[in-house]
């Protein structure tokens, strides 16, 4: 009888630590879940939702005086820019949180589009040299600088900003698949109500 009864005793104590080892492997492995999934969309990145093409003329002219000003030389040229604005999301700075006990993944701020990468041709024409202005290597690397700043600069005008915020769903539904893979759920119901707020102020 007693041994039977310190069977049972020692059985009900196995399955309790059992229980207890599985209930902590459980919550290890969801913690664990949490960390790889907030990195998993964190590599995403760079989303990019929008386009756009350039074409633009710019004119460069550099000037030089010499001899008290009493001579000058110019050196000029015809920059044609044909480029392609690429406008998006950096995933990096979207601020996440998890829940690991409700399966749930937050997001508490979601960035503005920005240019996440510009390409751009140059072709240089009528390029003419002063007397003692010449054009050098440098130089045309600062024009080629100068040339990608000017399509930057045109971004802003040319709506690609509103167009990516109207696609702003589409990187959001990236992020809830990428949530989804696992069981887990995304809340972006924040951005919701902030979304409202700024109607409000408007």
């Amino acid at each position: 009888m007693e041994t039977f009864f310190t069977l049972v005793v020692g059985g009900i104590l196995a399955l309790g630590a059992y229980t207890l080892y599985g209930y902590f492997q459980s919550k290890k492995k969801v913690s664990a879940q949490s960390i790889i999934l907030l990195d998993k969309i964190k590599k995403v990145c760079k989303f990019i939702t929008v386009e756009g093409d350039f074409a633009e003329i710019y004119h460069y002219e550099d000037v030089k005086e010499r001899f008290l000003k009493l001579v000058s030389s110019k050196k000029k040229a015809l920059v044609v820019i044909n480029a392609k604005a690429y406008v998006g999301y950096d995933f990096n700075k979207i601020e996440l949180t998890s829940n690991p006990k409700k399966k749930t993944v937050t997001i508490s701020h979601f960035p503005q589009p920005e240019i996440l990468s510009i390409e751009t041709n140059i072709n240089y024409y009528d390029k003419k040299d002063g007397y003692f202005n010449k054009f050098e290597a440098t130089d045309l690397t600062n024009l080629s600088e100068e040339a990608k700043q000017h399509i930057i600069d045109k971004v802003p005008e040319s709506g690609l900003y509103n167009v990516a915020k109207q696609e702003a769903l589409e990187s959001l539904l990236l992020v809830e698949n990428i949530v989804q893979t696992i069981g887990w759920t995304l809340d972006y119901s924040a951005l919701k109500i902030k979304s409202k707020d700024n109607l409000k102020l408007k």
